[in-house]
């Protein structure tokens, strides 16, 4: 799960996705940026976590890396900025066939961070279903 940061969407994806997967999966997230290395998530998206019974609080903020591309089987970028990054950042087409958009038809997650506590529940609602799709695929 990839977006700028990692404190808001794709910290919510990890644990939205994981929550409906047994622990033989091995979920993570990461940003494309390094601006919040090591933090937790935005306390709001710890929040409305909570309220849906899954616990983010122990998630940390990382960078993603070339080495993620052979980790990972799947790449699931919030937007078309994170998709054109990773999609840069990968060595060869076995790399950019694991992006892909978690969304359906390439549509973007919005970036809930300046968009106050709906914005947050709204994300949350779009990424639970996605992960539903993900999940069933899985």
């Amino acid at each position: 799960m990839v977006c700028l940061g990692n404190i808001c969407r794709s910290p919510l994806a990890e644990g939205i996705l994981q929550s409906k997967l047994s622990k033989d999966f091995y979920i993570d997230s990461a940003g494309t940026a390094g601006y919040h290395v090591g933090e937790l998530p935005d306390e709001r998206s710890i929040k409305v976590a909570r309220f849906y019974s899954i616990d983010i609080s122990n998630q940390r903020s990382r960078k993603f890396v070339l080495q993620d591309f052979d980790i990972f089987d799947y790449i699931y970028v919030m937007d078309a900025s994170n998709y054109q990054d990773i999609i840069n950042f990968a060595r060869n087409e076995d790399d950019k066939s694991k992006v892909h958009f978690i969304l359906e038809e390439n549509q973007n997650v919005p970036d809930p961070y300046y968009g106050g506590e709906n914005g947050f529940e709204n994300v949350y609602k779009m990424l639970d279903i996605a992960c539903n799709r993900i999940s069933e695929e899985l």
